[in-house]
């Protein structure tokens, strides 16, 4: 059984939050390459695998930790309780990103009556609870039937239920049993710029939950082999490259979809991880090739903390108003991310490249202060 951390996991992990602080700040999200774009809707791009891989690594992480907590004493009751009060911080911090700044600052309009309540922490939240409840009370065996119990009851109510005047069996943007119940439980209180569903909505977090499972899978397989690691590192490529096949068979049935998070997607993201985090794990782990891996480490230390950091200066930025003087002798109101960009981005690249230089730029910005409290040995657990 292996009890020394797994830094490749942490490096994995590092990188996926690096990932996400990238694509969600572009300087002009008009102007960004498709790779670091979302698909358009069926299909999936680079940027898909970043929230999977994420959740995927919240279950393997779980795997050890709850492992870990168990074997230096701790009751089940008290694992649940620890658990619960991670998930309700966890979903709050979320809830506070979605009003942030409430209304405070720079005439930023808030309402309690339209807050989005889903959201990326949020989602994470839930998965992390009830994929850690899973874990503790059932083996590998209930895990595995509860992967399949979530998946299949996905499948029959996104095939089988139907939407008033539209049917069943769709998966059309907005036109889906998924959308339809987000309607009815979340109406007001979902993503802005679709108001009728939402990417992070209630039926798409059930194999979204699956997920996270499939890591707590494979995090139960590193623990318990025996085999050396190059042997793992290869039957984790085997086994990811069997469920990318698995995956997209059945693509034609259920379309692979991220913002449905649809079982498709969940089976092809699940060994898209496996194949990436193997490759990662065998120079790692295996081979002891670490130091490359430092900046993606110091960001895995870290990752939530610097998330929401990202996410709130992001809003900052985007809210705090400037007044720029025209050339005609009047002013014009200019949001601070737009100042910044139109000085000091935009002149000197094209404006992909602009764009990308920005995200890059931010992403500089957060690994210093992930950086900072790396070599303070300041890490903020929830």
């Amino acid at each position: 059984m292996q009890a020394e951390r797994l830094v490749s996991l942490d490096a994995f992990r590092g990188a996926t939050v690096a990932a996400m602080i990238l694509v969600n700040n572009p300087g002009l999200s008009s102007h960004v390459y498709p790779p670091l774009a979302h698909a358009a809707w069926n299909g999936w791009t680079c940027t898909d695998c970043i929230f999977p891989f994420f959740l995927w690594i919240v279950g393997v992480s779980l795997a050890f930790s709850l492992a870990a907590r168990t074997s230096r004493g701790a009751t089940r009751s008290q694992l649940v309780l620890v658990v619960l009060r991670r998930s309700v911080l966890l979903f709050a911090l979320g809830l506070f990103l979605s009003g942030f700044p409430f209304g405070v600052l720079w005439q930023h309009t808030f309402s309690w009556a339209t807050i989005r309540i889903p959201g990326v922490l949020q989602r994470i939240a839930v998965c992390y609870c009830l994929a850690a409840l899973v874990t503790l009370c059932t083996r590998q065996r209930g895990q595995i039937v509860a992967i399949g119990v979530l998946c299949v009851s996905y499948w029959l109510m996104m095939q089988f239920f139907p939407v008033p005047e539209i049917g069943a069996g769709h998966y059309e943007k907005g036109q889906n049993f998924a959308a339809y119940v987000d309607s009815l439980v979340l109406s007001g209180h979902m993503w802005s710029a679709s108001k009728t569903w939402d990417p992070e909505g209630i039926i798409s977090t059930l194999p979204a939950i699956a997920t996270t499972l499939f890591g707590v899978v494979t995090g139960r397989y590193l623990r318990h082999c025996t085999a050396a690691p190059e042997e793992k590192s290869a039957w984790m490529c085997v086994a990811g490259a069997g469920f990318l096949l698995f995956g997209m068979a059945l693509d034609p049935v259920m379309p692979i979809n991220k913002s449905l998070w649809t079982v498709s997607f969940a089976i092809f993201m699940h060994g898209m991880a496996l194949c990436v985090f193997a490759l990662v794990y065998y120079v790692i782990d295996a081979n002891g090739r670490r130091k490359w891996a430092y900046p993606c480490v110091v960001f895995g230390m870290n990752a939530i903390s610097v998330f929401v950091l990202a996410g709130g200066l992001g809003r900052i930025m985007g809210l705090w108003k400037l007044h720029v003087p025209l050339p005609d002798g009047t002013s014009a109101s200019l949001a601070m991310k737009a100042f910044l960009f139109q000085q000091y981005f935009a002149p000197y690249f094209s404006p992909r490249n602009a764009s990308l230089a920005y995200a890059l730029t931010w992403v500089g910005i957060m690994y210093l202060v992930a950086w900072v409290m790396y070599k303070k040995n300041v890490f903020m657990k929830i």
